[in-house]
């Protein structure tokens, strides 16, 4: 599983995280819209919620579970994270989101969503309300995953449920993303690449900021 010292086990578990998530979240999203009456309105934050959770027991304990480029820069930009290993979680997180989407399109009927994040506000709002949605989520995320005082058993549970949390009330605003893998790989079939920056700069800013007010109070 290496080549010249690097271990790609990681890769590999942050590659099927992020295709699970992808797969699962968008995954429900077409069906919905392809197949009416077959996924339940309130159903797909929790979708994404128990995705996130069950691959977090699946592999965090091989990767540390970031499935996400914003959570991966968190931990990077306060230490808790090796800065040379950002550009390879990165480039295995798009590409399993990428995949996870592409077979989407392969084995549904054809449709008109792919599951793209798309903001009902105005952009500066949206990017407002990505950073917050973002914050809350790695709020969560560093102090079950670094702090000892914390309860690391129930992590997938606390990081699930904020997922499922934000999309539930942040869904309708601007899809809830907090994950530029997320909104990127559906983007790129329904013709929305414009909005991505949204999803890139807002979910990278919350990330960041809480990672650093975690730290602060630790």
């Amino acid at each position: 599983m290496s080549e010249n010292g690097r271990d790609f086990r990681p890769l590999i578990a942050e590659l099927i995280g992020s295709f699970a998530l992808v797969f699962a979240g968008c995954g429900s999203i077409m069906v919905a819209e392809r197949f009416p009456g077959a996924v339940a309105p309130g159903a797909v934050p929790v979708v994404f919620g128990l995705v996130v959770a069950s691959m977090i027991y699946a592999v965090g304990h091989i990767s540390g579970a970031h499935f996400n480029p914003a959570v991966t820069a968190g931990f990077a930009v306060v230490g808790r994270f090796p800065k040379r290993d950002v550009l390879p979680y990165w480039a295995a997180q798009f590409l399993g989101a990428v995949a996870a989407e592409s077979l989407l399109v392969l084995l549904l009927p054809a449709g008109h969503g792919f599951g793209a994040t798309i903001p009902s506000v105005p952009w500066l709002a949206a990017a407002a309300w990505e950073a917050i949605l973002t914050f809350f989520l790695m709020f969560v995320i560093i102090s079950v995953a670094t702090d000892t005082r914390a309860h690391g058993p129930v992590a997938g549970i606390a990081i699930g449920a904020t997922v499922c949390l934000d999309a539930f009330f942040g869904g309708p605003v601007t899809g809830a993303s907090m994950n530029p893998a997320r909104s990127l790989a559906p983007a790129l079939f329904q013709g929305t690449l414009p909005l991505v920056w949204i999803y890139v700069a807002g979910p990278m800013a919350g990330s960041v900021a809480a990672a650093f007010t975690y730290e602060s109070i630790r």
